[in-house]
């Protein structure tokens, strides 16, 4: 994919996105961000929900990989969105026939 088509799907911004003074995730694409799922910027809200005063405890390492592990997906996602959508498209236009398959 020529970079033009990264940078429409993944945005040409990117963002540092901090939990606090020590934690942060470097160079986040816009879109990735602001993907948002059932109306709510999934990154976001994810880590709004493991704020220190509402976890009463500091977000683990594991948590903080997680979080980068989620951006990588939905980078992933954008950037497969332009091949599923064209896929939809096509098996839209011909569904595959169903087989009955024999009774145990």
């Amino acid at each position: 994919m020529p970079l033009e088509g990264i940078f429409d799907l993944l945005g040409a911004r990117t963002c540092d996105v901090y939990l606090n003074d020590s934690v942060y995730w470097q160079n986040v694409p816009s879109g990735v961000w602001e993907y948002t799922l059932g109306g709510y910027q999934v990154l976001k809200k994810w880590l709004s929900y493991r704020e220190e005063k509402l976890l009463g405890r500091s977000i683990t390492i594991e948590e903080t990989r997680y979080v980068t592990e989620v951006a990588r997906r939905i980078a992933a996602i954008l950037l497969l969105g332009p091949d599923l959508d064209r896929n939809y498209e096509a098996i839209k236009k011909s569904p595959a026939k169903l087989v009955p398959t024999a009774s145990l």
